[in-house]
């Protein structure tokens, strides 16, 4: 039997998860919380074999954050990330991270449990695409990259100025992206369109001031 943690702020999420824990043969549930703040406790007080682990966790622990510690000291412990934000840029952190599997939890039991029975054997499972979805006229897909690190800096409220520094370009191409990006979406302003997509979780801007 392989010890599994789940760090999961919502509670029916979480309870879903402990029941696809209980219900299967080959792996014991050792702790369920809800912040990743307290992972790594967890794993050096405890014999963790498996990690479930939420991206966006109370006490605004960051699971990728937890994760990357976890990981650092104790590399033998597998981490899925499990979660329900689209945000693009999860994935590509989650790989860069280490992270050996991650999933949505849109995923039913028969599916979560084959994702960790394939970590555990030595895979790394990974969707190819982050959730669509809808943004005002268009889709997330339509959107750029490079409109997307713009939309997410908007979302922090950060001037175009600002924007243009963090993200090592031009006060132009910074207000040209913002505007491309209006016109795919048909939004009045910089701010509705910040909100929304704020709203529907296409991108979160969860770094720290410097």
């Amino acid at each position: 039997m392989l010890n599994v943690l789940i760090v999961e702020d919502d509670s029916m999420a979480r309870k879903l998860l402990e029941i696809y824990i209980n219900e299967s043969e080959n792996y014991k549930l050792m702790q369920s919380i809800e912040s990743a703040a307290m992972a790594e406790f967890y794993c050096i007080t405890n014999k963790i074999d498996v990690i479930l682990m939420d991206v966006c966790t109370a006490m605004d622990a960051n699971g990728l954050e937890a994760a990357e510690k976890i990981k650092k000291n104790h590399p033998e412990i597998k981490i899925i990330i499990i979660t329900s934000q689209p945000e693009f840029s999860f994935i590509e952190r989650a790989k860069n991270i280490g992270v050996d599997s991650f999933w949505y939890k849109n995923a039913n039991a028969e599916e979560i449990i084959s994702v960790l029975d394939r970590t555990v054997a030595g895979e790394n499972i990974y969707p190819d695409n982050t959730p669509e979805l809808k943004l005002g006229n268009t889709s997330s897909s339509e959107l750029t990259d490079r409109e997307l690190e713009v939309l997410r800096e908007l979302t922090g409220g950060e001037p175009d100025a600002v924007i243009a520094e963090k993200l090592h370009m031009s006060l132009r191409t910074v207000k040209a992206h913002i505007q491309s990006m209006r016109d795919k979406t048909g939004f009045r302003n910089r701010t509705e369109l910040a909100v929304r997509a704020r709203e529907i979780g296409l991108v979160i801007n969860d770094k720290k001031p410097e």
